[in-house]
Parts: structure tokens; sequence; C-alpha cells
């Protein structure tokens, strides 16, 4: 896969916004928390891709029945 399918598609993208912030002006508190935010997100981005995958399986597996 091409890196470029993850990266946003259109200039307002709340991800494009995200990369292009500067990061100097931030404490390390809000950093860690910032971390935190982003670490939960991927959790819950991958949870879903887990789902639509196994999803898929399952149809997949039903029709070829």
């Amino acid at each position: 896969m091409d890196m470029d399918e993850y990266q946003p598609k259109k200039a307002d993208d709340i991800l494009a916004a995200l990369t292009r912030q500067d990061l100097d002006p931030f404490s390390v508190a809000e950093l860690d928390a910032r971390i935190e935010t982003l670490q939960l997100e991927i959790a819950r981005t991958l949870k879903r891709r887990d789902y639509a995958v196994n999803h898929k399986a399952s149809a997949e597996a039903l029709f070829k029945k």
C-alpha cells in the first residue's frame, strides 16, 4: 500500500491540521495529554478496523456455504 492513501484527502481535514500543528508551544504535561488522547484514538480506530475485518470474514464465510 502507498502511504499517500493514509494522507488526508481535503485541505480542511482534521488529521492534516493535526499533523501540521506546531508542538513547540506545548508544555510536557500538554504533550503527555495529547499523546494519551492520540493513543486512545488509535485504540478506537484499531477496534473499529478489527470489527470491520471480522465482519467481512463472517459475511464471506456465510455466503461460501
